[in-house]
């Protein structure tokens, strides 16, 4: 039997594992272990509450884990160069990485990453961000740029240690259309995806993006510059059948059944989703890894709803490969 950052790696490449790969609760199991840079520069207050290291003031009603921004620290570009960039290579944020990866085993090592859009509106304000790709777009890549070196330079660090893949968050769509115009994206994003990817593959670390809302507008081109898995927790929005087939086969699915639609309507439909993901975005040699959602409170998730998720996930499993793995 395959490891599991052998399996996983298999499906990533689509190489056929032997199983289908899985990040799930309870006692089901996960083939991934993930890693982080201790502060990161991209983490929230604890409990959503409090600044941030970039300023940023963050505000937690209580409804989730996380809060979101109530007052920006760059309301003006007049004021870029007073902004506080957090010294991302101190090398006490890097201590506890080695150790975080020795606990890993031999799972698959997941890192995390810094956001380069999710930040820009976290640092702007997301009209501001929104309106500087045509009033500032010389001050927004400088910006952006400042994020991709953090991520390439924590990328070359963690090379250092041995991770197997790298993730960060940028959630770039609405519920049926993409937050910006497709060509801005193209122009002004895409570069530097390029630049953080190519320095993950250098380094034989495999991509990952988490990116949720409608994005099928600019999948080619994340997959043209080196992304390898999307981390996507809503798919009903693109259509399970849509997905896999303009894009199954070229890039993995990180995915639980859609959570906000399919794992509120009750045990039978979870089940006929999660087998329709199998159907559309698996292939025998690879191109899925089942998960879950990890804020089930937040989403409004059962025990019960995820019971019969993880249930039904394993016996693709066992139709596909004939096992659950390890």
């Amino acid at each position: 039997m395959l490891t599991p950052r052998e399996n996983l790696k298999r499906a990533l490449k689509f190489k056929t594992p032997q199983y289908l790969p899985h990040d799930l609760p309870f006692d089901y199991g996960t083939d991934i272990h993930n890693v982080w840079i201790d502060p990161s520069p991209d983490s929230r207050p604890a409990g959503g509450n409090g600044v941030d290291e970039w300023g940023a003031v963050w505000q937690n009603i209580g409804a989730s884990a996380v809060g979101e921004v109530k007052d920006f620290p760059l309301k003006d570009w007049a004021d870029f160069h007073k902004l506080k960039i957090p010294d991302y290579k101190n090398p006490i944020r890097y201590e506890k990485v080695k150790d975080l990866v020795a606990a890993g085993g031999d799972k698959f090592i997941l890192a995390s990453g810094m956001s380069i859009y999710a930040r820009v509106h976290y640092i702007r304000g997301l009209e501001n961000c929104w309106a500087d790709i045509y009033e500032e777009p010389e001050n927004l890549a400088k910006l952006i740029d400042i994020l991709a070196d953090m991520n390439c330079y924590a990328i070359e660090e963690y090379a250092k240690i041995g991770v197997d893949g790298y993730i960060f968050a940028d959630d770039w769509g609405l519920q049926n259309r993409l937050m910006i115009d497709p060509k801005k994206w193209q122009e002004i994003w895409m570069p530097r995806y390029e630049r953080i990817f190519a320095t993950a593959l250098k380094h034989d670390i495999l991509p990952f993006l988490h990116s949720c809302g409608y994005i099928v507008d600019i999948l080619d081109d994340l997959i043209s510059v080196g992304l390898h898995a999307v981390h996507m927790d809503q798919q009903e929005n693109m259509g399970l059948e849509l997905l896999g087939e303009r894009f199954g086969g070229r890039l993995t699915f990180y995915s639980p059944v859609d959570i906000q639609t399919a794992m509120h309507r009750g045990n039978d439909e979870i089940r006929t989703y999660a087998q329709n993901m199998g159907k559309y975005l698996a292939r025998l040699e690879g191109g899925f890894i089942a998960r879950w959602y990890t804020d089930p409170v937040g989403s409004g998730h059962t025990d019960e709803a995820l019971h019969v998720m993880c249930e039904e996930f394993l016996k693709i499993s066992r139709e596909m490969y004939g096992s659950e793995g390890w």
